[in-house]
């Protein structure tokens, strides 16, 4: 998620336009009606944040904070739609993560904030190192005020999400959620193995197998 020029938390994964409309402006650049404006093909174009969590009333949203400027943004279109009881809130940058949960008006949930929160790539990557050592104290303190951890299943060659790992994340109190994991077989298998959650780009077959293993 990005801001507009006009302070608008516009839902975005690329900082830019060229790979989806094919012009060199950045999200920044723009305002949120002349985004609006762009046509991504099927009659679809840039949504807010707020025009989602509108829209979806009782949908929980994993909401990715991609650049500093878009953290008052963010925290705007949540508070403004009543939406922090249902919303994830992270950023691979810790300052902009912790930036939006201020903006928020609270620090992380578990120290009692409402909004939930993971860990941004410096607690990730400490608490995977403790993982590795078998230190508890380190992986707790890596994720202190954290919910949950969003990692790949693998980085290159080096495994991930293994039992060991996730044993060790459980034990902090967070939860485990796997990205992006578009293969049926990968999310049985991995659900299987005891990770919480799962995204991934295929919601239709996630929620299908979710909903079979939930079957008594």
């Amino acid at each position: 998620m990005h801001a507009s020029a006009d302070g608008v938390a516009v839902i975005s994964h690329d900082p830019d336009l060229s790979r989806l409309a094919g012009r060199p402006e950045r999200i920044e650049q723009l305002s949120a009606a002349e985004l609006a404006a762009i046509d991504l093909g099927s009659g679809q174009s840039f949504a807010t944040l707020a025009q989602l969590l509108t829209a979806f009333p009782e949908a929980r949203v994993n909401i990715d904070v991609k650049s500093r400027a878009a953290a008052d943004a963010a925290a705007r279109a949540i508070r403004d739609t009543g939406a922090s009881q249902r919303v994830l809130v992270t950023s691979f940058d810790n300052a902009t993560r912790k930036a939006t949960l201020a903006a928020l008006g609270g620090a992380e949930s578990r120290a009692g904030a409402s909004v939930a929160t993971s860990a941004s790539q410096r607690g990730v990557i400490l608490a995977l190192l403790g993982s590795w050592l078998g230190l508890d104290v380190l992986v707790r303190a890596a994720l202190k005020g954290v919910d949950a951890v969003q990692v790949p299943e693998r980085r290159g060659p080096l495994p991930v999400v293994t039992p060991r790992y996730i044993a060790a994340m459980h034990r902090a109190g967070v939860e485990v959620h796997v990205w992006t994991v578009n293969d049926e077989a990968d999310m049985r298998r991995l659900l299987a193995l005891g990770v919480d959650g799962i995204v991934t780009d295929r919601a239709d077959l996630a929620l299908g197998i979710v909903k079979h293993l939930a079957k008594p």
